[in-house]
């Protein structure tokens, strides 16, 4: 897809929950996982190519499926990375030059974009991020749904929303296709896209019967029934779209 208009925003999802977010010349890159095994982890589609001329990293948590020291080493030790509270001295000590830290609630500035971290239904020290430009949009990290989703960010252009994760059920902290669908319903978005769902696989799977699109189409078959007037956009590893 080229790349998008002036005033409008564009994302690519490359599996997981890492996603190339362009807004107002500003590119943004969520959770990179970059490599075709992360701990007991193999990643099921191609990674792809590794996004070049990077603004910033937000990490939302140091779990290894999230926080993965070698591809943010591949994206160069001098990237500017900001991760949650508690989660930056590991990064310093093995050579990141730029770490910033951030709680729930405080903003930092990348060029024109503020980008504010939100709190996560995930456990202690795991934040999403609102990214307000031209266009404000939401990237949740990993989280359950939770009440005060209904004010997180009004008037929200694009919601980045987990549907699901790496194994055959998802846990306490998570969300499943109808939970994140309950999540549109308080978040209000004009345009939806699951991710964290169909990358990854354990490595004593045979066969990896996540790796299909079905988390993302029940996710989309559910916001049609609950959610009708979000725009739900499912798109394949690699796959982009403007907003």
């Amino acid at each position: 897809m080229p790349d998008a208009a002036p005033g409008l925003g564009k994302v690519t999802w490359l599996g997981h929950s890492t996603v190339l977010i362009e807004l107002d010349g500003v590119r943004v890159l969520t959770d990179p996982v970059l490599r075709g095994r992360v701990a007991h982890l193999r990643r099921v589609p191609p990674a792809g190519a590794v996004p070049k001329q990077l603004d910033a990293v937000l990490v939302s948590h140091a779990h290894r499926d999230h926080l993965d020291v070698p591809s943010l080493a591949r994206l160069g030790r001098d990237l500017r990375i900001v991760v949650p509270d508690g989660a930056g001295r590991a990064l310093r000590r093995r050579g990141f030059g730029q770490v910033g830290e951030v709680a729930a609630g405080e903003e930092i500035r990348v060029d024109t974009v503020v980008v504010r971290a939100t709190w996560a239904n995930h456990g202690a020290h795991a934040v999403g991020y609102v990214l307000g430009g031209s266009r404000l949009v939401y990237f949740a990290g990993d989280t359950d749904v939770f009440a005060e989703m209904s004010d997180l960010a009004p008037g929200l252009d694009l919601a980045l929303l987990p549907v699901w994760g790496w194994g055959r059920r998802v846990g306490p902290g998570h969300m499943d296709p109808r939970r994140a669908v309950r999540a549109l319903q308080l978040l209000r978005p004009r345009v939806a896209v699951p991710i964290h769902w169909g990358t990854l696989a354990p490595l004593w799977w045979r066969t990896a019967s996540r790796s299909s699109a079905e988390p993302a189409l029940a996710f989309e078959r559910h916001a049609r029934e609950m959610a009708p007037s979000v725009d739900v956009r499912v798109l394949a590893p690699g796959g982009s779209t403007a907003f």
